[in-house]
């Protein structure tokens, strides 16, 4: 199973320098989880970069994957994971949801540079 971090669907979906590195991840046969604050970060940033309507449309593609909700043990997964790598908490929840799933996280920030399971790109 495969996390695709925000930054890589954003990438992806907005056609930004690195969507070919992405696509692999996205269009591949691995099944793809999310967790749903990516729903909100997607949507914030591809409606504020490109449109409302290409936002809409990255929803719709999140939703093709399985998406984790964020639920008070996977709050609390979350924190306890912000102390031990200090991560703020979007990326915490997000490794949360990929350890929760065991899958790997592609993404393209650095924040998870050297964290366990984490394919970085650059």
């Amino acid at each position: 199973m495969i996390l695709v971090d925000s930054s890589g669907w954003i990438e992806y979906l907005a056609a930004r320098p690195k969507a070919d590195s992405f696509a692999p991840y996205i269009e591949g046969t691995e099944p793809l989880v999310s967790s749903a604050i990516q729903i909100y970060e997607i949507y914030k940033v591809v409606r504020r970069d490109v449109s409302e309507e290409r936002a809409i449309a990255a929803v719709s593609a999140l939703r093709t994957t399985t998406i984790e909700p964020l639920a008070d043990t996977l709050a609390l997964e979350a924190a306890d994971i912000a102390l031990e790598f200090g991560l703020a908490m979007a990326d915490a929840i997000i490794f949360a949801t990929a350890a929760r799933h065991e899958a790997e996280i592609v993404t393209g920030d650095a924040d998870f540079e050297g964290l366990p399971k984490v394919t970085l790109i650059r």
